[in-house]
């Protein structure tokens, strides 16, 4: 069966994604199989920039098919910050405790009372020779909570909740948020090219 590697070290972003791509007919492959490849520097001004760059990269260093996504949360009331730097708006040292910590610190400066909010995540996937072949966006609109709500998920999912919900994403179960969210919509047209890619081949 054709192998395809996940690019993530995030172990709940692997674990989501894994999940969303369901059944497709390729052996998932992770990076803790590979314990040898580098971390390529995400310095790409863009979702996709990153997203590209990674699935690159991994694929260049295994030799293998490849997916790897850049998400990022916008706010309004921040300018849409802090966008494509949201895994490092707090240091690249920082837990995902501090970076939300931090973001409603930064809240509760504004003057502007919205809390209008995005979620945004762009996956790529490289062919074994480093060739980007799909790239595809998916975009949740909703809204930030005052305080932290819920025990699941990961990163900033206790303080988003997507319009049309009154739950925070870490409060949703799984297969509603996956259906919902950013990346699960990137995912969904991903996975399509996947199974096309794989009857083609």
């Amino acid at each position: 069966m054709t192998k395809l590697l996940i690019g993530t070290g995030n172990v709940g972003k692997l674990r989501e994604i894994k999940t969303i791509l369901g059944d497709v007919p390729y052996e998932l492959m992770s990076l803790a199989d590979f314990r040898d490849t580098e971390t390529p520097e995400e310095n790409g001004a863009t979702y996709r920039a990153n997203a590209t760059l990674k699935a690159q990269s991994y694929a260049r260093q295994t030799g293998l098919l490849t997916l790897a996504d850049d998400s990022g949360l916008e706010v309004e009331a921040l300018n849409w910050a802090p966008g494509v730097l949201s895994a490092r708006y707090a240091g690249d040292d920082a837990s995902d405790v501090d970076r939300r910590s931090l973001l409603l610190s930064e809240l509760m400066t504004q003057e502007c009372k919205t809390r209008t909010a995005r979620f945004v995540c762009v996956v790529a996937i490289a062919d074994y020779a480093a060739n980007v072949i799909n790239v595809c966006e998916g975009i949740c609109e909703g809204r930030l909570t005052e305080v932290e709500r819920g025990l699941g998920g990961f990163g900033y999912d206790p303080l988003f909740a997507p319009n049309g919900y009154d739950l925070t994403f870490a409060e949703l179960p799984d297969e509603v948020k996956n259906k919902i969210s950013h990346r699960g919509r990137a995912l969904a047209k991903a996975r399509e090219f996947l199974i096309r890619h794989k009857q083609k081949s």
